[in-house]
């Protein structure tokens, strides 16, 4: 357990071909930094490829809740540390079809903190796009609390991945502070957030590609 650089033992020939697939690990609670070393931690995870990082968070409508933003800079979390977990054999185009393709099966009103999380999403990425999950102590605590139902027991304000509570729900990529429609969630939602309008980190949320 622990994070590495890369996780391929293909020759350094074979490694270099195609582009990196990068989980970025974040930290949602200090207490990670005693948890971490027992195997466990709360963490947000989100995958980068071709210099954008995607990850899913939880909202209350029925559209995608898969968005981008700068790798290892997710507002709201501090960073942990980058996994390379393989390559992949895909241009910028094709990856963003792929993210685009997925985003319809990640609504923000699905987010589940034990079922489908963000790392339920990376790891799906990572099983459709190379076949092999990310490392399990990332999501172990949502594993073993599935495992002894034990949901209760933990503060949904302190693990869930929560979108802002200003933002737009667009068809398009534009960031999310000069998109022009907005929704408002309530005052007393506000102090679950994930991302604020004063990070001033962009956010942007990925088209859906319906089927």
């Amino acid at each position: 357990m622990g994070c590495i650089f890369s996780s391929s033992s293909r020759s350094s020939d074979e490694a270099l071909v195609g582009t990196p697939l990068v989980l970025n690990v974040y930290d949602l609670t200090p207490l990670n930094n005693y948890m971490y070393w027992f195997g466990l931690g709360i963490f947000h995870s989100g995958i980068e490829v071709h210099g954008l990082e995607y990850g899913f968070g939880a909202h209350d409508y029925p559209t995608t809740g898969v968005f981008e933003v700068e790798p290892k800079n997710c507002p709201g979390f501090v960073y942990r540390c980058s996994i390379t977990l393989g390559r992949i054999n895909l241009s910028p185009s094709e990856s963003r079809a792929f993210m685009e393709h997925l985003a319809s099966d990640y609504y923000g009103d699905t987010y589940h903190l034990i079922s489908k999380n963000c790392n339920h999403f990376t790891d799906d990425v990572c099983m459709k796009l190379i076949g092999k999950q990310i490392p399990g102590w990332v999501n172990r605590l949502a594993s073993t609390c599935m495992k002894v139902n034990a949901l209760n027991s933990l503060s949904g304000a302190m693990c869930n991945c929560l979108l802002p509570e200003s933002f737009s729900i667009t068809s398009n990529l534009s960031q999310l502070s000069t998109a022009p429609e907005q929704i408002e969630i309530d005052e007393s939602d506000q102090d679950r957030c994930l991302i604020s309008r004063s990070s001033g980190v962009d956010v942007t949320f990925v088209k859906e590609s319906y089927r």
